[in-house]
């Protein structure tokens, strides 16, 4: 049967209904923001110290920390200088119990760009298969997944910087913490895939690799989160997380009323239990961008590392070559090139997942193997005029 659009449309006018209030409610808030801005914005000592006041009582907190710039510092582009730029993205072909084969695929895509030499840019994918059987007793799950693509990339990275020299800039898209449930079940596969990211990581480091993670249109609130800290009571700080003071007020709002066009912000280091596996050089920073206009803006977070964070000359470097590469994508994308033709390499379309099925079938049979069965979920699903999940 169809979706039944009138229960949907009867609980879309209750949204409408309370519109009005909603609005209100976040213009409350973001008010509140602008003003704890301008009474917090130079009090970084304060600020620090409220921080760990809240990481004490509550170790979990996700916030920004100011390091020694006014929370309303905000710089404009500097001139692009020539540079060679690796972006690396990946996608994957996540196991499916209902269907007849079991295997993942991770397949990384990388394009490296010298800026201004008129060479050629180099593309590069790398595909990795594993055939799963009833032998494995390692569980697959999408997480699981997702989390050696991330480790792929930043080794991509790595690898294709080696044929380099000179300013070298590596992107990918998405946080640079990199990101996974741990539970009994996966805790020891996350930990190597950290330790793996880690070392690359650390490899980079040593290299003098500029390294950036590119968050297009940021939904964590981690600046909001370092204002509402500001202004609660010591004694309410074990509620940090519950005491939503500035709802409805976000970063990329805030952001899009301090920075003008292409402009960054001052350097925020990141306030997070998981973020302690990044020490030192590595330790996790951020800044925020505006690779719009004054009048249009778009705002992105840029994750950096502490030895990206603590020199001026990378900073310059990685900023303009962000907006250099969002230029390219004209007005209305606004999202850096290098990055869009990374993910148009990695992607795995459903041709390609075809594709490769009927590969490792005929395979297996040649080589005396068994074809398990698809459930049969998935064979009344792929009956021949069915639509939808």
């Amino acid at each position: 049967m169809p979706i039944n659009y009138q229960e949907i449309y009867t609980q879309i006018q209750q949204v409408g209904l309370g519109a009005k209030e909603r609005r209100k409610k976040k213009e409350e808030a973001q008010e509140l923001a602008k003003s704890l801005l301008d009474t917090y914005s130079s009090q970084l000592d304060f600020l620090r110290s409220k921080v760990d006041s809240a990481k004490t009582a509550d170790a979990n907190i996700r916030c920004a920390v100011p390091l020694d710039e006014a929370l309303a510092s905000h710089y404009p582009a500097p001139e692009s200088a020539p540079a060679t730029l690796i972006a690396a993205d990946g996608s994957q072909i996540v196991p499916n119990r209902h269907e007849a084969l079991q295997y993942y695929v991770i397949n990384v895509g990388a394009i490296a760009m010298q800026m201004g030499s008129g060479n050629t840019p180099d593309v590069e994918t790398d595909t990795e298969l594993r055939a799963l059987d009833e032998f494995d007793d390692t569980h697959f799950s999408d997480s699981q997944v997702a989390l050696m693509r991330d480790v792929a990339e930043r080794k991509k990275l790595l690898e294709m910087a080696e044929k380099f020299s000179g300013t070298i800039i590596a992107l990918t898209e998405g946080q640079l913490e990199l990101w996974g449930a741990v539970d009994n079940e996966n805790a020891r596969e996350f930990e190597k895939n950290l330790q793996d990211y880690l070392n690359a990581l650390g490899a980079m480091q040593r290299k003098k690799i500029i390294v950036g993670g590119y968050v297009d249109k940021p939904s964590a609130n981690w600046f909001i989160k370092l204002l509402e800290i500001a202004a609660t009571p010591q004694d309410e700080l074990k509620n940090i997380r519950k005491n939503r003071l500035l709802a409805g007020a976000t970063d990329y709002w805030m952001f899009s009323q301090i920075l003008g066009e292409h402009e960054r912000s001052a350097i925020f280091a990141l306030q997070a239990k998981s973020a302690e596996n990044y020490r030192g050089a590595l330790a996790i920073h951020f800044f925020y961008l505006n690779v719009g206009s004054s009048k249009y803006p778009k705002i992105a977070r840029v994750d950096v590392p502490q030895w990206v964070a603590s020199n001026l000359s990378m900073l310059n470097a990685l900023h303009a070559a962000l907006i250099e590469q969002s230029r390219i994508m004209g007005n209305k994308q606004q999202f850096p090139y290098i990055l869009h033709r990374a993910h148009e390499i990695a992607v795995v379309t459903h041709r390609e997942k075809e594709e490769i099925d009927q590969m490792l079938s005929r395979e297996l049979l040649s080589g005396g193997g068994e074809i398990g069965e698809k459930s049969a979920k998935q064979s009344a699903k792929d009956l021949k005029g069915r639509t939808g999940r």
